[in-house]
């Protein structure tokens, strides 16, 4: 790797430690902050979660044309880095308003989340798209950009899993109350503003010496419709995100009530780090021994016995995190891939379509994690109505055998069905393999359209 791409590969990376703190606070705890520490009344958290997952469907139609801003930004410092400040800055205070307590139990607590996470999932949208759709326009080289992702992908999970294992137990040091969790949300609001600087001023960003027109709007809709392995590709990866959104979005509640000790979170929370840390640091030691497919089948098959595990593990530890191990191994080494997968086609895309779209490319990832989002909270709101964890206005100290069940169906059961189906889409319907990347690589050299400086 040259010296510039290592230099870029770890200030791209170190950008989105903080961003994953910030968003796996959001993703993983907020409905346990709604349901469990606000303690909000049947009636307000059914409705409220209603309006977050309708939200989120809609608001991930947005995500589109934050690409198109992105790509036809024409700023001075840079294609990415500007939107990607302005995304943080006001992303990082609209987030404040979900763990700030107003007293409101009524409409007007409805009214205040509904505006303040508008806000914020435009904005974190807008920034999440700009960071990266930067990689890969930072090297069109498959080895240098797994590298670039995978040390990302290292970096975000150290921020995400930081939050996941510290939340619970920093929450309780701190009192267990809504100012504990304000003052936590503020620390990783600071994280993901600090951490963002690294790659704003420390990546060099390559820019395209081939000249294009800037993508209209009626534009937008065939970029991301004439790509059919971009449109392959974002319904793999949506099915893939509900499942493995909806296990994370559920764990505290399995650790709590199936487990019986939810003091005992924050261990699996550790031991999923290090499995997925582990697997992200040994990506590119097997990618060079397997193809992607057979990659992609190996990951899908740990995900397999993983979750067969899980579901016979109730009161293991020593089961659970065996499971974990599995589980999570596989789900990384496969978000990797994922994401490898959508940057290739952003080249597939220009040789056939004649333009480079890289962030409206990549804007169907926050689109998706939005869409599997929204549908894992539908999911989890679902689950504990069913369950009895919300049977009334304050949550359950425990469940019956029918409960614990409903837990495990929903954690499970259910995300299994959607991994496997996305992979099974993968397998009838993705075309571009190594080979045939490095075809089109060579095409748009001769063409002149991948000069970058």
């Amino acid at each position: 790797m040259k010296q510039e791409d290592r230099k870029n590969m770890i200030y791209f990376g170190l950008g989105t430690i903080g961003r994953d703190m910030f968003y796996a606070l959001e993703a993983n705890a907020l409905i346990y902050y709604l349901s469990n520490v606000l303690d909000l009344p049947k009636a307000l958290f059914v409705t409220t979660s209603l309006i977050y997952t309708i939200l989120r469907v809609f608001d991930a139609l947005n995500d589109p044309l934050m690409g198109l801003i992105v790509d036809n930004g024409r700023w001075k410092r840079g294609k990415f880095k500007p939107p990607m400040l302005i995304g943080a800055l006001v992303g990082g205070v609209s987030y404040m308003f979900f763990f700030t307590d107003f007293g409101f139990r009524d409409s007007r607590f409805v009214i205040v989340f509904l505006l303040a996470y508008l806000v914020w999932d435009i904005f974190y949208g807008l920034n999440d798209i700009a960071y990266w759709s930067m990689l890969p326009s930072l090297s069109v080289d498959q080895k240098v950009r797994e590298k670039m992702g995978a040390f990302a992908r290292i970096c975000a999970n150290i921020g995400m899993f930081a939050i996941m294992v510290g939340w619970q137990p920093l929450s309780k040091a701190l009192g267990g109350d809504s100012r504990a969790w304000f003052q936590i949300a503020l620390g990783c609001t600071l994280a993901m503003l600090f951490f963002q600087l690294f790659t704003i001023f420390g990546v060099r960003e390559k820019v395209q010496t081939h000249e294009q027109e800037k993508t209209s709007l009626a534009g937008l809709w065939h970029v991301l419709t004439a790509n059919d392995q971009l449109l392959w590709t974002t319904l793999s990866m949506s099915l893939f995100t509900i499942g493995y959104m909806s296990t994370t979005t559920l764990s505290i509640y399995f650790m709590q009530y199936v487990f019986g000790n939810a003091d005992m979170y924050p261990v699996l929370g550790a031991v999923v780090g290090v499995a997925q840390l582990s697997s992200l640091t040994i990506f590119p030691l097997i990618s060079k021994r397997l193809n992607r497919r057979s990659f992609y089948a190996l990951a899908t098959g740990l995900v397999l016995v993983g979750y067969a595990i899980f579901f016979f593990a109730d009161s293991s530890l020593g089961l659970i995190s065996l499971a974990a191990l599995f589980l999570f191994v596989g789900q990384a080494f496969i978000q990797l891939l994922m994401l490898m997968f959508l940057a290739d086609t952003v080249e597939y895309g220009q040789l056939k379509l004649g333009k480079r779209n890289e962030s409206i490319t990549f804007s169907v990832q926050p689109l998706i994690n939005k869409i599997g989002g929204a549908v894992a909270m539908g999911l989890t709101s679902f689950c504990l109505l069913l369950s009895g964890v919300k049977a009334g206005d304050t949550a359950a100290e425990v469940l019956d055998a029918s409960g614990k069940l409903t837990i495990k169906i929903f954690m499970l059961v259910l995300p299994l069905v959607f991994i496997l189906l996305g992979y099974w889409i993968y397998r009838r319907k993705y075309i571009i393999s190594e080979d045939y990347y490095q075809k089109i690589v060579r095409e748009l050299e001769q063409k002149g359209e991948l000069n970058v400086h």
